[in-house]
């Protein structure tokens, strides 16, 4: 008999484990709360984790299924609950990962609960990763693909755009929950050196990104020398932002993504080396070859032309 799963059936069963997981424990938590505060965030944690428990739950049972499999399995039902699912999980992330709320991290954005706060963002890339699968059978949109061959290092780019953008939210969100009080002014300058930093690199990322889009490339000098400039500046924001006076210390959003953004950094800076290389040592040879050229051409052709020793007189 023919299997009527979708080939994304392996990503729909982890998204129904990493709901399940992420119920639990949002649960828990919010049994165990005394506190008040953040009653809203709490209960939308919950709402929230719930329907994708049951969004989850129903198509993977219809999977199951050769008939209901028929109704879900590529049809623009499977595509708009999907996009449902990516829209939760960005909710869910962003709620229980907020230190003003307390739900997966403190107030000072260290890890409390890793449950809630690991299976949400491996919950989150799943959705992503079924949502590019999905484009990718039902419109024939390769994003991944498409991404990789616009130009050299535009993921790279688009994932540093990324990773930047939480730098800058995280140290914004530490610097409003946490400063104003007495003894934090050295972990509060951080956390602006912080805000600036993760501002600046997603400029940047935003301008190489627009470039690679708008022209299929980018000046190579300038992008070599933004890539130079953000090591550098993430080389010293993760000396600054994850040391233990540093507002990213504690393990969290702050201390991943600043170390995420260094080594997407660092990336970029040995591709465009690599690159670099590759063209200087294809200039010396194509340098080597026409001085060869020129230095051997004209004697090849007088000895062709030349009589042979012996020949008749």
């Amino acid at each position: 008999m023919t299997d009527t799963r979708s080939p994304r059936f392996a990503q729909w069963l982890a998204s129904l484990i990493f709901s399940t997981i992420c119920l639990g424990s949002v649960v828990e938590v919010d049994k165990n709360s005394s506190s008040a505060d953040s009653t809203t965030a709490k209960e939308w944690a919950v709402a929230s984790s719930a329907m994708k428990f049951v969004i989850t739950f129903i198509v993977v049972c219809m999977h199951m299924n050769p008939i209901s499999s028929i109704i879900i399995v590529g049809t623009k039902i499977e595509g708009a609950i999907i996009v449902i699912l990516v829209a939760l999980w960005i909710s869910t992330v962003a709620v229980v990962t907020d230190s003003r709320h307390g739900i997966a991290v403190d107030e000072f954005g260290a890890v409390e609960n890793g449950n809630l706060y690991y299976f949400s963002w491996a919950g989150f890339m799943t959705s992503i990763m079924l949502l590019a699968y999905y484009l990718q059978q039902a419109f024939g949109l390769d994003v991944a693909g498409g991404i990789r061959n616009r130009s050299a290092r535009m993921t790279t780019w688009s994932a540093l755009l990324s990773t930047s953008l939480v730098v800058m939210g995280s140290s914004g969100n530490y610097y409003d929950t946490t400063c104003g009080g007495v003894g934090q002014e050295v972990k509060c300058d951080r956390a602006v050196f912080g805000i600036i930093l993760g501002a600046m690199s997603s400029l940047i990322s935003v301008g190489i990104v627009g470039m690679k889009i708008a022209t299929r490339k980018a000046p190579f000098l300038l992008e070599a020398g933004a890539s130079l400039l953000l090591v550098v500046l993430y080389g010293f924001g993760v000396a600054i932002l994850t040391s233990q006076n540093g507002p990213g210390s504690a393990l969290g959003n702050l201390y991943y993504f600043t170390w995420a953004s260094f080594l997407e950094s660092f990336l970029l800076l040995t591709s465009c080396f690599e690159d670099y290389s590759a063209a200087a040592a294809a200039s010396a040879q194509d340098t080597t070859t026409t001085s060869d050229n020129n230095n051997n051409g004209g004697g090849g052709i007088s000895l062709r032309n030349r009589p042979a020793e012996g020949g008749a007189e």
